[in-house]
């Protein structure tokens, strides 16, 4: 038999995005599957949007407080009819065959969670397509939210993540932060002896920020994450994680050595990096307009990220502050 499947989407204003999602949803090959729309206390009026495809939709729609997308999911799971969840986040939109290739990679790939990469689709703007390119690259967080060859141990992520029921339930679903949620729960997941894999056949187009001034305030804010996350499970941290502090510490220090040495070595090998990621995403995205973005925002993206995680890290581990205390807007009291 095949997979039940049950969309859970929290939401907080996008109405547009909400109706491009659906759009997409609408268009399946395979109709057999439910959709939650859980509403996370918006100021605009979403009903409108949800009544358009409720005679073209299995699709529920309910209102609650806001609470940040963790606890807004575990809500729309508590509702779900279906034996697999599967979170996608507001701002994406799904290629028509989406459900069909999940429910054949559930057959083929035995897994308790799973999830998969995101894209640029050909309609987003310059800006979206820039950042989308730096967030999947090579050259800044190693390919691993676009290429399955790039992952070794796959942390599903809730733009694009399914996860069978009766496990979520187990693990007690979201937990209580608002930030850095989706890579907590893969975690939980591995520690309880459950497992994860990565489905290349599910990429959805995701629109994430569309500006450079939003993208800097959201990636600053994962970097922030990280320790915390680091805290939490502690069997899982990597080096990696503090690549972004590295490169950013590297870049001041470059400038130290430019002006007060007069040697400019620390500063050519990150013009050697621009150039590369110059030429390598001029090659991805085929438009030189996009790749001079490209290089703007990747730099957005390191900065940014490293400054979030030496912020937290120095706030968790020198002044031994509780995350709780040090980033209160990260976490929903329960």
């Amino acid at each position: 038999m095949k997979p039940t499947i049950s969309i859970v989407v929290a939401i907080f204003n996008r109405k547009d995005e909400l109706f491009e999602l659906l759009n997409s949803l609408n268009a399946q090959t395979d109709k057999d599957f439910e959709v939650i729309i859980v509403d996370d206390g918006s100021l605009i009026d979403l009903k409108p949007t949800v009544h358009n495809f409720e005679e073209i939709l299995n699709i529920k729609y309910f209102k609650k407080t806001n609470s940040g997308p963790g606890l807004s999911r575990n809500y729309g799971a508590k509702r779900a009819a279906n034996e697999w969840l599967v979170f996608v986040d507001s701002d994406v939109i799904v290629e028509k065959d989406y459900i069909e290739n999940i429910k054949n990679s559930i057959l083929s790939i035995p897994c308790d969670a799973f999830g998969g990469a995101d894209k640029a689709h050909k309609g987003f703007n310059l800006m979206q397509k820039a950042i989308s390119y730096s967030m999947t690259s090579v050259f800044t967080t190693g390919g691993i939210r676009g290429n399955k060859k790039a992952v070794s141990k796959f942390q599903p992520r809730s733009f694009n993540m399914g996860v069978k029921k009766e496990v979520f339930e187990k693990v007690g679903g979201f937990s209580e932060m608002r930030i850095g949620e989706d890579p907590d729960l893969s975690m939980t997941l591995w520690e309880n002896g459950f497992t994860t894999a990565f489905f290349d056949t599910i990429a959805v187009y995701h629109k994430r920020r569309v500006d450079f001034g939003k993208f800097s305030k959201q990636v600053y804010q994962f970097g922030c994450a990280r320790p915390i996350l680091n805290q939490r499970h502690p069997n899982y941290v990597k080096i990696s994680f503090a690549f972004p502090t590295l490169f950013l510490l590297g870049y001041v220090l470059g400038f130290i050595e430019y002006f007060i040495l007069g040697k400019g070595f620390i500063l050519a090998l990150y013009g050697l990096y621009t150039f590369m990621v110059l030429i390598h995403s001029m090659i991805v995205t085929k438009n030189i307009a996009i790749a001079g973005m490209a290089v703007i925002s990747t730099y957005i993206q390191m900065f940014s990220y490293g400054y979030g995680f030496l912020k937290s890290w120095i706030l968790l581990n020198i002044f031994r502050m509780k995350p709780e205390n040090a980033f209160p807007k990260h976490f929903h009291k329960v």
